[in-house]
């Protein structure tokens, strides 16, 4: 049985590691609420980096709940992914979403990155 954690070593946790993402992202899915960049990393397990500006979403309460989605469906597919280093950035528009749509749309834009 897999354990389905998200730990220290499945995060994003320095500014080189979002900057090699940043700076050549290898595959790059978008939709009007998310988009989510992808680089392949030398590791056998994928990892993951947020970006949730201030600027687009103002309220803590809601980037945090943004936050616990994203990282929750990572958690729950991170043995289907691929060895990338992934950064997920949220748009304005994904305050117009119920939590069950934006559950949905991640889980559909992580297909893209199955094995």
């Amino acid at each position: 049985m897999l354990n389905h954690f998200f730990k220290k070593q499945l995060r994003l946790s320095n500014s080189i590691s979002f900057q090699n993402v940043f700076s050549k992202p290898f595959k790059k899915k978008n939709t009007l609420e998310i988009s989510i960049l992808g680089r392949f990393n030398l590791l056998e397990h994928p990892r993951l980096g947020l970006s949730i500006p201030r600027k687009n979403i103002k309220y803590a309460h809601n980037r945090n709940l943004i936050k616990r989605l994203i990282r929750e469906t990572f958690r729950l597919l991170q043995y289907k992914l691929l060895s990338m280093d992934f950064i997920v950035i949220a748009k304005k528009n994904i305050l117009f979403l119920t939590n069950n749509n934006i559950i949905d749309m991640l889980k559909s834009l992580w297909l893209n990155y199955h094995r």
